[in-house]
């Protein structure tokens, strides 16, 4: 039998390195597509002599893409961006690049292609960052049509740009802002092993073909719920700041002109995220719907932020 060879992009991001090791537990070969192979060398021990290998690719070259995804039995595209910064845009990367690497797929006869996107995914939405996911996932599928979309919410794991990032604030603030007041937004949160393990799940079986599927959680939790937790496992005297609206829009004109620490960074189109919901769709499909059973947070988060406390 022919090797399975996967092309991850973004192999060497904080959820890629959940999908690499995952994968080549699974026996494939995984090729990871990275902008600087150099410093993803970690991600080689991840599997067995050779299993691993790093190829140089930048989804807005076109070249790289298609070198990347020559020879490749599906492929899976991880890339993605919070905020903008240098030549990192949404658009360049969400929507073009996506559309490019799916391009590259096709051309290459890749027999899948697996898409990473986000709950929220709206060509409507007031964020640039939802509505760019939403036209990528638009030219994926026109591009790809059997290709499978996978939608998280946020996605939490050691080495998160969520959950870490407030408990660094709670080292240092004495209180953890929530703005806009109330209980905040509703989410979520997705482990990063559970998305993992549906990668390698619509990989294994043609019936997830052409679908979407939206990962959460077992826990609806608002942003408050998520900011008492992180105070109460990091070990530190906090509390909750509601903060007027009017104050996060100070805050993010501040990070626009001012090379602020990134805990302490916040976007335009971060506050627009903030003010809906991030949860999955009634009767939408999802991890279940994969065979995967969704981890709580009471068996990551503790031992994840144990490193913060006094």
């Amino acid at each position: 039998m022919a090797e399975v060879v996967v092309t991850v992009f973004g192999g060497s991001g904080f959820l890629g390195r959940y999908v690499v090791r995952k994968l080549a537990a699974s026996g494939a070969a995984v090729r990871a597509a990275v902008r600087d192979p150099e410093a993803a060398m970690f991600l080689k021990p991840m599997g067995g002599v050779g299993q691993v290998s790093l190829v140089q690719a930048n989804l807005r070259d076109q070249g790289s893409v298609e070198a990347a995804v020559a020879g490749a039995s599906a492929v899976v595209n991880l890339v993605g961006i919070a905020t903008e910064h240098g030549k990192q845009r949404f658009d360049a990367l969400h929507t073009d690049g996506a559309e490019r690497v799916a391009k590259a797929a096709v051309s290459a006869d890749a027999r899948h292609l697996v898409h990473m996107s986000a709950i929220g995914a709206d060509h409507a939405s007031p964020s640039v960052y939802a509505r760019t996911k939403a036209a990528g996932e638009a030219r994926v599928r026109e591009a790809f049509p059997s290709s499978t979309i996978l939608r998280p919410s946020v996605v939490f794991g050691f080495g998160d740009e969520f959950f870490n990032r407030f408990a660094v604030l709670a080292r240092f603030n004495l209180g953890l802002p929530l703005i806009g007041g109330g209980n905040g937004p509703r989410m979520q949160p997705v482990y990063a092993g559970d998305v993992a393990d549906a990668v390698v799940a619509v990989l294994a079986r043609g019936d997830a073909r052409g679908k979407t599927y939206e990962l959460g959680g077992p826990e609806v939790v608002t942003l408050r719920e998520i900011l008492e937790l992180v105070i109460r496992e990091s070990g530190r005297r906090r509390f909750v700041l509601p903060l007027p609206w009017w104050v996060g829009s100070l805050a993010a004109a501040a990070s626009a002109i001012f090379p602020l620490p990134s805990a302490l960074r916040v976007t335009f189109d971060q506050l627009r995220q903030l003010r809906t919901d991030n949860v999955a769709g009634q009767g939408g499909q999802g991890l279940s719907e994969l065979g995967v059973a969704p981890t709580p947070m009471a068996a990551i988060i503790p031992k994840m932020l144990a490193r913060f406390r006094p």
